[in-house]
């Protein structure tokens, strides 16, 4: 049991580096896709954000592989909930938005 605790703090580090890296990621779309060079936002942004998560997930996990298991479990988790914070407010309130079908249907 106290082996479980011991990887409460790389999950921990693990949802706050996927909190960054995909808060990051919908910040630098809704900035780039305004702006005058897109190419440099999506750059300039993945390069940083690759930077930090790889330094962090090397510095929490270190030779453990139960601890890089735990700290990607947590990034996986932060994906979910950046996910499902982000999604029109229309998307949380009455479920899913309904497809609207492209092409007529045949009789």
């Amino acid at each position: 049991m106290n082996e479980l605790w011991l990887l409460a703090p790389p999950l921990a580090a693990g949802l706050a580096l996927g909190g960054f890296f995909f808060g990051g990621l919908w910040w630098t779309v809704i900035q780039g896709a305004s702006s005058k060079r897109p190419a440099l936002w999506f750059l300039g942004s993945l390069l940083l954000r690759m930077g930090i998560t790889l330094a962090g997930f090397y510095l929490v996990a270190r030779e453990s592989w139960q601890r890089w298991l735990s700290c990607v479990l947590g990034f996986v988790l932060a994906r979910l909930l950046v996910m499902w914070l982000t999604r029109p407010a229309v998307d949380r309130h009455r479920g899913r938005i309904r497809e609207s079908r492209c092409a007529p249907q045949s009789r």
